[in-house]
Parts: C-alpha cells; sequence; structure tokens
C-alpha cells in the first residue's frame, strides 16, 4: 500500500492545532490554570506553585552535585574533607532517601487531598445540576427539571455549588475549565461529574482537552458565572418556547427553516422543528457565538451561507439558498431571543 504525503498533511495540521489549542490554555479569556476562579481550581494551582518550587530545589542540588563531581575529579576529598564515605552517604541522602519522601508526599497531597476537594460532591450537596453532552465538535447544555437546553455556552449562578454530569454522544471528549476544576472525561456509555462553583462573576473559557477528531482546536465552551438574579431571568427565558416571529420577513424565514431541511437537524421549540443532529436553536440570539466560538455570531449570515468554510468537517452541509431565501432565513434567526 502506497500512502501519499500530502494525505497525512490535513490531519497532522489538525492535530498540531488542536495541541496548541490546548497547550497554550493560559492566552486569553482566562482559560488559564494560575487565575484560580474557585476554591477548587486554588487547590489545584497551589499544588502546581509547591510543586514548581520543589522541582526548582530539585534541579538546584542536581547542579550542586555535578559542580561538586568536576571538583573533585582530581581530589581526593570534598570540598570540607569527608572522602568516598561521604560521597556515597550525599548520593543516598539526596538521590534516594529525599526524592523518596519528597514524591511521597506530594502523592498524599495531590490524591488524597487534592483530588477530594476537587470530587463532585453528592447531589444533595450541590444547588443544581447540569448535564452537558459532547459531540463532534459542540457542547450540548441541558438544565434537568426545567426546558431549558443551549450549546456550547455554561450558565451558572456564581457562589453556588453545581453538579455538573457529563456524557458524550459519539466519541471521547474530555471537559475543562481551567480557571474552575480539573479536566473530566466524557465517555461513552458513561457518566462522569465535576464540581464547578465558580467565586466571582466572570466568563470561563474552557476546551475540549481529548483529540477528537478534525475540529477538535475548535471546540471550545464558554462558563458565564452570573449574579443570581440575573441567572434565574436567564434560566426563565431559556425555558420558555421561541417567539412567534414579527415580521413578515421573519414569517417568510420559518417556512424557509422548514422546507431547506434545517428543521431535520435543529429543534425550536414552540415550533414542528425537532431535529437532534445539531444545537438547539429555540434562544439562538442569547449567545455570542457560533460553532463552539468559532466565530462572532455577528456572522450568522456567512455560517448559514457556508459552515464548512469556518469549520471544515462539521456535519452542518452547505444549502444552496436564493439570496430571497437566505435573507428570511437570517431575519427568523435573529428574531429567536
Amino acid at each position: 500500500m502506497v500512502v501519499r504525503a500530502g494525505s497525512l498533511v490535513r490531519p497532522a495540521r489538525a492535530l498540531l492545532v488542536a495541541l496548541l489549542a490546548v497547550g497554550l490554555a493560559g492566552c486569553g479569556n482566562r482559560q488559564d490554570v494560575l487565575r484560580p476562579a474557585s476554591k477548587q481550581e486554588h487547590q489545584i494551582s497551589s499544588l502546581w506553585w509547591v510543586m514548581l518550587a520543589g522541582a526548582a530545589i530539585g534541579f538546584g542540588v542536581i547542579a550542586v552535585l555535578l559542580f561538586l563531581g568536576w571538583w573533585r575529579r582530581n581530589r581526593a576529598d570534598l570540598p570540607g574533607g569527608g572522602g568516598e564515605k561521604a560521597a556515597t552517604a550525599l548520593v543516598i541522602g539526596l538521590g534516594i532517601v529525599v526524592p523518596v519522601i519528597v514524591l511521597s508526599g506530594f502523592f498524599v497531597w495531590a490524591d488524597i487531598f487534592v483530588l477530594k476537594r476537587t470530587d463532585a460532591p453528592s447531589p444533595s450537596k450541590t444547588a443544581m445540576t447540569i448535564q452537558v453532552i459532547g459531540h463532534q465538535w459542540w457542547w450540548e447544555v441541558r438544565y434537568p427539571g426545567t426546558k431549558a437546553v443551549t450549546a456550547n455556552e455554561i450558565h451558572i449562578p456564581v457562589r453556588t455549588p453545581v453538579n455538573l454530569v457529563v456524557t458524550t454522544d459519539d466519541v471521547i471528549h474530555s471537559f475543562w475549565v481551567p480557571a474552575l476544576n480539573r479536566k473530566i472525561d466524557m465517555i461513552p456509555g458513561r457518566r462522569n461529574t465535576i464540581l464547578l462553583d465558580a467565586s466571582r462573576v466572570g466568563r470561563y473559557r474552557g476546551q475540549c482537552a481529548e483529540f477528537c477528531g478534525l475540529q477538535h482546536a475548535h471546540m471550545s465552551m464558554s462558563v458565564y458565572a452570573d449574579p443570581p438574579e440575573r441567572f434565574r431571568s436567564w434560566l426563565a427565558n431559556m425555558a420558555a418556547p421561541a417567539q412567534r416571529p414579527g415580521t413578515a420577513l421573519a414569517r417568510q424565514g420559518t417556512r424557509a427553516f422548514q422546507t431547506l431541511s434545517c428543521a431535520g437537524c435543529h429543534t425550536i421549540r414552540g415550533t414542528a422543528a425537532d431535529g437532534r443532529v445539531g444545537p438547539d436553536l429555540t434562544h439562538l440570539q442569547t449567545r455570542r457565538t457560533l460553532a463552539a466560538l468559532t466565530i462572532p455570531e455577528s456572522k450568522l449570515g456567512e455560517w448559514i451561507s457556508d459552515p464548512q468554510h469556518a469549520k471544515p468537517g462539521n456535519k452542518m452541509p452547505g444549502i444552496g439558498m436564493s439570496q430571497a431565501d437566505h435573507q428570511a432565513l437570517l431575519s427568523y434567526l435573529e428574531s429567536l431571543k
């Protein structure tokens, strides 16, 4: 079998972009493990700083030992005396005993204390539960007990413990909001949980941290920690059905949404559209971005014209439509607030 070099370029480029997107987590939008916005992430960042200090001290000790080795290569004794017995004791003490004690301490701290404090508590100890379902390549967000459904943007009340239940609809994904808590895998057939408890109001960017295909690098999400009153207002609006279009052009767009097969993939509650392939569009205009934070919401017209341009490989095909249908459809989607 002959494999052409060109056939490997696209997957390799996608993997490189994905690794850069995850690896450069601290480059903006508070996607930064060292700027904790929760008690749980503070535990993780504290452990990181202590481990960094320990690694720096260890590096310094090794550098000193290398210097001493160079010093005594033509000398019988170490500086200050000691001979071979002192050298052996030094190697055993600093090379075996100290690392075992220090690494054991780090293990106990990380495994018993940090993991326990960052894990999700029982649902009875949290104020609410949110379900997040991973798809290639977007996030479905549901609020059990309500009809609220959204995509790629998770709203939580600030200073309120939230039990986040994650699953996947296809391949393995990994949910990670660096400023709020550690990563958690999303594995087919399993339900994993993580605690979100933001200590201050703000927007916190997250990322899929498990390579899941061509657009893994463009599978991001935002977590909004809102004041309780604002969150309750947002949730009530999200639970309501879509508003009826108020203009003739928007009503024409409703018909275009049905005839152009959009309704086969998307749901708009309060209408006949009940597709399950793509995101729920009932309150599309409450979101600030499209395609899992790939493009701003202001480019909605470009997105529905050619979705494969901004995010190649996604499940939304380009649909040939007339200019009139495009304008009508855009008017309707812009009315979904």
